[in-house]
Parts: structure tokens; sequence; C-alpha cells
């Protein structure tokens, strides 16, 4: 591996940890979601497991990012010292399992409808 590679995983590795946390969901969430145990999603957070194609697709779509700010291919947009962010991620993570479920595709649900090929409202 280059030293440009390493520095590329290291970002992606980084950016997928920040993304979860800006989203409030822990690794326990995350691993649910995409039908793996949380080890492998701790893995995927330190680097020692490569995140497939379909993998980090759905976690693009789970964390509300794009793939390419994922791979660092995108600039830095999201402002982690942004307050309200803080609140919604301390709010969120005392939501029970079920709720956080509901919660995510109300907004899931919410994006496609505001998207260009969504609904008209």
């Amino acid at each position: 591996m280059t030293e440009a590679d390493s520095v590329k995983r290291g970002q992606i590795v980084e950016r997928l940890k920040q993304a979860r946390k800006l989203a409030g969901l822990s690794q326990g969430h995350v691993a649910k979601m995409l039908g793996l145990h949380r080890p492998s999603v701790t893995e995927m957070e330190s680097g020692n497991r490569r995140v497939s194609a379909d993998e980090l697709a759905r976690l693009a779509e789970i964390y509300d990012v794009s793939v390419a700010w994922l791979l660092g291919e995108a600039p830095e947009t999201i402002d982690t010292q942004d307050p309200r962010l803080e609140l919604a991620a301390r709010e969120l993570s005392k939501l029970k399992s079920d709720d956080l479920d509901r919660l995510l595709k109300l907004l899931a649900a919410m994006r496609s409808d505001s998207s260009p090929s969504g609904g008209d409202r």
C-alpha cells in the first residue's frame, strides 16, 4: 500500500466514524441496519475491514452524506462544531431502537419527497 493509499484509507475511516457520530447512531444500530454484527462496524471504522461498494452506498444513505464525501472526494461540509448537531445526537441517542428506526424511515421519506424527482409539496 502506498502512502497516498494509506492517507486515503485513514480519511475514509475518519469520515465513517464522524458521520455515524453526527447521525447520533451507535455502532450497534448501524450494524443492525446493515444486517451485520457490531464488531464488523468496529472493524470498518478502525480500518481493519474493507467496506464493500454496497455497504458504502448504504452507509451514505444511513448517514445522509454522499459516497463521494465518505471517500474523501468531496470537501468537508459537516460542521462538527454546530451545537444543533450535538443536541440532535444527544436526543437521538435517547430513543428506543424501534423509535429510531421509524424516525430514520420518516427522514428518508422526507428527503425523497423534497428531492427534485420526489413528490410535489
